[in-house]
């Protein structure tokens, strides 16, 4: 087993457990008091309904759950999901999980939910922007939520001593943030962490990752699933997928640079000045690429290829097709076809490693529809608004899954949330 988590209500479970999923863990939810599926499952969300319980019997609970799921052997990592708001024993729970970790584990809390508005700043948890107390949470009927900074929180249900980094320290980056959470660790076996982004999240992460001592993620779900993912190295479970973008857009280009930085994934440029054309060059670029592509794939489990480069000259069809005594358009569509030429190869050549393929711009889908001679594309979901799933019909790659996506569409994280969608599709 490879993640455990446990989670004070089924809501909770499931949340943190699609986030799991979508960085390639095969996942479970599991109902509190029903058993811990004994083997088929990478990650466990087990429900101890512990959330308004007694404080020991929220330990038992959890003491229980931890025992259970250890029928599948010992977890890689442990996780204690928390309420976004931090309502239930967060303390105990936390207490009891360290205590069956080991003495010397700590518990690295991160609070921050920012898809959710969910940020911690100078200790404190701000649910859109305001302070916990000042929200609904504080009017809860069965246990009134009294202060907004996290420590105390935790510390009014735990004698455990506790610490807290703040968002300078995050910051200031990824060293001076290791030799924090390492001094802090002398003398706490609780560390809350600010963060108010994604990126944050990530950094504290990837930190967290080469930490020496037994470490219990605390969160409401993303810290847990950037830290299982890189202390597991388990996005894809080794399922290639073929990313192809021919758009030029500035913002294809803050998908693509997030992309690269979050999942360290390194593009294949193809030169869309060599696939402009109809002469030999472009058979050329063709091959070469295909040949720098497959030379990868064994080491690799993200093939990215695009014709985007950071600072290159917008192409001047015009002058490359009177050149050429064609048109634009006809150079234009060269450029797709190379790109759909490179990624028919790639996938035809590679079918049994290529779990799935994501297409941006809709000329290169039409493009690699075209050369490998689909009939279409059956769709069955909505990523997000102009971005679907689907499967390939018919052709060279039939019943291969594909994501497509205009290239205008989405913020700069739309890129790395269609190839999480794309992995927890094909990893069902």
């Amino acid at each position: 087993m490879d993640v455990v988590v446990i989670c004070d209500d089924l809501t909770g479970a499931n949340a943190t457990g699609v986030k799991l999923s979508k960085e390639g863990f095969k996942t479970a939810t599991v109902i509190h008091g029903l058993p811990v599926p004994e083997t088929g499952y990478d990650a466990i969300c087990i429900d101890t309904d512990s959330r308004y319980a007694s404080e020991e019997q929220a330990r038992k609970r959890v003491t229980e759950a931890l025992e259970d799921s250890q029928k599948n052997g010992q977890a890689r990592i442990y996780s204690k999901r928390v309420d976004s708001t931090l309502r239930g024993n967060i303390g105990s729970e936390i207490e009891a999980m360290l205590s069956f970790i080991g003495e010397n584990s700590i518990a690295i809390v991160v609070s921050s939910f920012p898809d959710s508005g969910r940020t911690t700043i100078g200790g404190f948890l701000l649910v859109d922007d305001i302070p916990l107390q000042e929200t609904d949470v504080a009017k809860d009927p069965i246990r009134p939520i009294k202060t907004s900074r996290v420590e105390n929180i935790i510390q009014n249900q735990t004698n455990l001593p506790i610490n807290t980094i703040g968002l300078d320290i995050v910051l200031n980056g990824a060293e001076t943030l290791s030799a924090e959470i390492n001094k802090a660790a002398e003398n706490a076996r609780i560390i809350c962490i600010d963060a108010v982004t994604d990126e944050h999240i990530e950094l504290i992460a990837d930190v967290a990752k080469d930490i020496k001592r037994p470490i219990l993620s605390v969160d409401p779900g993303p810290f847990t699933a950037a830290y299982a993912s890189k202390k597991i190295e388990h996005t894809t479970k080794n399922k290639k997928y073929l990313i192809t973008i021919g758009s030029v857009t500035s913002q294809t280009g803050l998908q693509l640079d997030y992309f690269i930085q979050k999942w360290k994934v390194k593009a294949i440029y193809a030169k869309p000045e060599r696939l402009a054309t109809f002469t030999e060059e472009w058979q050329k670029e063709v091959d070469r690429v295909v040949a720098e592509a497959e030379s990868s794939i064994e080491n690799r489990d993200i093939i990215l290829i695009t014709t985007y480069h950071p600072g290159q000259e917008r192409l001047d069809l015009s002058s490359m097709a009177h050149k050429e005594s064609t048109t634009e358009e006809g150079l234009a569509k060269r450029i797709t076809d190379g790109l759909a030429s490179i990624s028919r190869r790639l996938m035809e050549g590679n079918r049994e490693d290529f779990r799935g393929c994501y297409l941006s711009g809709g000329d290169v889908t039409a493009s690699v529809g075209s050369i490998t001679r689909a009939h279409g594309i059956e769709l069955e979901d909505e990523v997000m608004p102009l971005a679907a799933y689907g499967k390939f019909i018919g052709g060279y790659l039939d019943g291969m899954p594909v994501v497509t996506k205009g290239g205008m569409v989405g913020d700069k994280k739309a890129l790395s949330t269609c190839i999480s969608y794309l992995i927890s599709s094909t990893n069902k």
